[in-house]
């Protein structure tokens, strides 16, 4: 007998180091998978009404098991409780309250035991399995890994990486390419999610950072550190672009990433299915960036619209369609690298644009400030876009104009200024008229037009406005070229549609993230006022006032 049970120590100790080996798992997991397993087996035998634990030597195998109990004065639950007169059989000398051991004989474990106890075992190693899985990959996300293409379910490739699978979704896979089974891949580790069924481990091939890995294994001054990719962009499949900079200045970044002869971009274009890789030179100054960017198309002029983040850039008659590209697709990856919306058009589009813009400035002047045309025409002419431009601008400044002496500054100024007023005081009307209440108005950084803006879009109320979230009221719209289908001929003056985003109610204006705080907390100001501790900070400080002058 005990040559048997000396078996069975070794024997439960032999499969509980054989289970940590092969799933790289720590021993004490299977060792308490097992505690686990032979308590839910006792309980089985025992009756599950009973607080059964078991404890199983990791060293020697010896197992011991027991049921714990507490000592009560009247006996409620005849399986977890004893009177002190039973306690006293069991332990010597226990006092109320006190919880003590019963011993119990082992257990031979059934067919239906064993297998109820090897099901408890799988389970709690299979989750241990998924912890150290979740643990290994969570923080390698980045990383590009290596992995074998095991199959392919509905479109989305499973890719066994040694010690887990991941998953390309069709999003993420390059377009054209025909996974198949049994096929070596390389991918980006994109991100790592813990599931209920175990730990996902999303892989891309689609994505920028992809390319960069790939340059950055091919490169060594990339992998160094000598040069920089400070941006890409990609159409995977069909064309890329990144921008360099190197930190030595012996060094070309765009030669040492081409290589002797296109060796190192080909070797990263091969990787990605033939993708075609323009790399160009990265530069702080964003108008050249642009140019750069726009390669193989020449730019005469570059616009920078830094308020709405938009670039607006003039190309030759016949560099338009090359700068634009097919479908639309050399000027989107431009406007990803660079971060900016990119309109394109032409000299004579661009001439036509700022003839039409002079013209309906120089209306404006004439109209609001009663000048005769030249007049308007020469204000506009010295950049002046706005009637604040000219009301609030030091009056030496507009007195130096050619032809302007003070007595005309300080007319123009005047007429400025009552415009502004007119203006406002029928934007007052027309929002009054809305419904918008006058305690919007005092809110900081509102203008009038800005609350008829909020009155056409139904918020009316301090409430109304209380409820929108600081995106909800200052987001800018982002513009968008759409992309273009160039199958056939491009019509004169075609050109590419575009497409708004839906942006904040107030976007329009320029608004910055924190005047949008400081609006919406003002708006929600009110429903703190009756709470315990609330106090009208200028009242609180004149009475403190008050009180020390005394």
């Amino acid at each position: 007998m005990a040559s048997a049970i000396s078996a069975n120590r070794a024997e439960l100790l032999a499969i509980a180091n054989a289970v940590a080996t092969e799933k790289m798992i720590d021993k004490s997991v299977v060792i308490e998978a097992m505690e686990e397993a032979i308590q839910k087996s006792a309980r089985n035998r025992y009756g599950a009404e009973n607080d059964i634990r078991a404890k199983l030597d990791p060293r020697t195998g010896d197992l011991r098991l027991w049921r714990v109990v507490e000592v009560v004065d009247v006996v409620e639950d005849y399986f977890k409780q004893v009177d002190l007169k039973q306690a006293e059989k069991l332990q010597p000398g226990a006092k109320i309250g006190d919880f003590i051991v019963d011993p119990l004989p082992p257990v031979d474990l059934g067919r239906i035991d064993a297998q109820s106890a090897k099901q408890v075992i799988f389970q709690k190693v299979r989750d241990a399995e998924r912890d150290r899985q979740y643990d290994e990959f969570k923080d390698r996300v980045g990383e590009v890994i290596t992995g074998v293409i095991k199959s392919v379910e509905f479109g989305h490739v499973i890719v066994n990486l040694g010690r887990a699978e991941g998953v390309i979704r069709r999003d993420q896979q390059i377009p054209r390419e025909v996974p198949r089974v049994g096929e070596r891949v390389r991918a980006l580790i994109l991100k790592v999610e813990r599931q209920n069924r175990g730990p996902q481990i999303f892989l891309s091939r689609a994505h920028p950072e992809f390319m960069k890995k790939l340059f950055a294994q091919e490169v060594p001054e990339i992998y160094d550190g000598i040069i920089e990719i400070k941006a890409a962009a990609r159409d995977p499949g069909s064309r890329a672009k990144i921008g360099v900079i190197s930190r030595d200045s012996s060094i070309d970044p765009v030669g040492a990433c081409v290589g002797m002869k296109g060796s190192r971009v080909q070797a990263v274009v091969q990787e990605l299915q033939g993708e075609k890789i323009d790399i160009i030179p990265w530069s702080e100054d964003t108008a050249t960036f642009v140019v750069n960017a726009l390669q193989p198309a020449t730019v005469s002029r570059v616009v920078i619209d830094e308020e709405e983040g938009r670039i607006e850039v003039v190309v030759p008659d016949d560099q338009l369609s090359l700068a634009i590209g097919r479908r639309g697709q050399n000027v989107r990856l431009a406007s990803s690298l660079t971060g900016s919306a990119i309109d394109i058009m032409t000299e004579a589009e661009a001439s036509e644009k700022r003839q039409k813009e002079f013209a309906e400035r120089s209306k404006m002047f004439e109209e609001e400030l009663d000048v005769d045309e030249t007049l308007s025409q020469l204000l506009v002419a010295e950049g002046f876009t706005e009637l604040e431009e000219v009301a609030y601008i030091e009056m030496a400044e507009l007195a130096a104009i050619e032809g302007f002496d003070e007595e005309l500054a300080e007319e123009l100024q005047s007429r400025a200024v009552e415009a502004i007023e007119r203006r406002e005081e029928a934007l007052r009307e027309q929002r009054r008229a809305l419904g918008v209440e006058d305690a919007l108005a005092d809110l900081p950084h509102l203008t009038e037009a800005m609350l008829v803006t909020l009155g056409k879009a139904g918020i009316k109320t301090l409430d109304d406005l209380a409820d929108l979230a600081t995106d909800e009221l200052i987001a800018k719209k982002r513009t968008e070229q759409r992309r273009r289908n160039d199958k056939g001929p491009r019509e004169k003056g075609d050109r590419p549609e575009r497409a708004e985003d839906k942006g904040g109610v107030l976007g329009e204006y320029g608004l910055s993230e924190e005047q949008g705080n400081e609006i919406i907390m003002a708006a929600r100001a009110h429903w703190f006022e009756d709470e315990p501790g609330f106090a009208d900070e200028p009242a609180a400080e004149e009475a403190a006032d008050a009180e020390s002058s005394q």
